[in-house]
């Protein structure tokens, strides 16, 4: 199947101009592919990773203009802090952030089977990091004059999967109740908070835990999304730009499924039905 994707934001209309915005998870996956849209439609991107050569080697590839990279372990409060505190001295202020860090635990799984240790890592990553990072951003962006930010959650915080992953699934319904909750609460003070859950996307990550594997295994996962296909990288960051962007400006407090149809769908044709 072809797909035509997204390499910049910029032709798509969106246009981030003088925005200077935070991507935690920068350096690959998601967060890198969402960086390069929004350098594209013209923004400043601090790239933040725990892994401080790879957001090194993501924001040289953006180029010095664009770009810079900072190391950020969004489990210690700390370090959150001081990632803002650097992005607003580079950049002069704060307009918007992308909290996109985050695990999946390989020992994850049923909820008989998933340890202390995995479940408090997994939460501490995926959903005690998007707090700090909201915590410590929301104040520098209002002080900028306002702006917005955007939680990746998944498909898991709203509907049930197989094989199970516990403590990933509840991390990201955490995430989504969370952005509803700011975006509630920061509305009247300029700040949209919104989150995207994307489906089953083609990265590395996905890829470690087979979601992207065997045949036999994307066969069975593909029956279930009704466009037949994974999300690329592109296709979330996009939706991503568009939220940071101003032509989002009446959207806070949702979470916009990018899934191909997936949570909508009860049962989806088989392949090569015309009907």
């Amino acid at each position: 199947m072809s797909v035509r994707t997204p390499q910049s934001a910029e032709p798509y209309g969106i246009d981030l101009a003088g925005k200077r915005i935070v991507v935690t998870g920068g350096a690959n996956g998601i967060g890198f592919a969402t960086s390069r849209l929004l350098v594209g439609a013209g923004a400043r991107v601090a790239i933040a990773d725990l892994d401080e050569a790879g957001a090194r080697k993501a924001a040289d590839r953006l180029g010095p203009d664009s770009a810079i990279a900072i190391r950020v372990d969004v489990c210690d409060g700390r370090s959150v802090a001081a990632m803002v505190d650097v992005a607003v001295a580079r950049f002069g202020g704060l307009d918007g952030m992308f909290n996109n860090a985050g695990i999946i635990h390989p020992q994850d799984g049923d909820v008989t089977e998933t340890d202390d240790q995995a479940w408090e890592k997994t939460l501490a990553v995926n959903l005690s990091g998007v707090f700090r990072c909201c915590r410590a951003g929301l104040p520098a962006i209002m002080e900028s004059g306002g702006g917005a930010i955007v939680n990746n959650a998944s498909v898991v915080g709203l509907v049930g999967s197989y094989p199970s992953q516990i403590a990933y699934t509840a991390s990201k319904g955490g995430v989504i109740a969370m952005t509803r909750e700011l975006g509630v609460a920061y509305a009247r003070r300029g700040v949209r908070v919104n989150s995207v859950s994307p489906g089953i996307t083609q990265t590395a990550m996905s890829a470690q835990v087979g979601a992207t594997g065997s045949d036999d295994r994307r066969s069975q996962v593909l029956q279930h999304i009704p466009m037949g296909r994974y999300a690329t990288p592109q296709e979330v960051g996009a939706a991503v730009a568009y939220l940071l962007s101003d032509l989002a400006s009446y959207v806070t407090a949702q979470n916009w499924p990018i899934d191909g149809g997936l949570t909508e769908a009860y049962l989806c044709p088989p392949f090569g039905d015309p009907t």
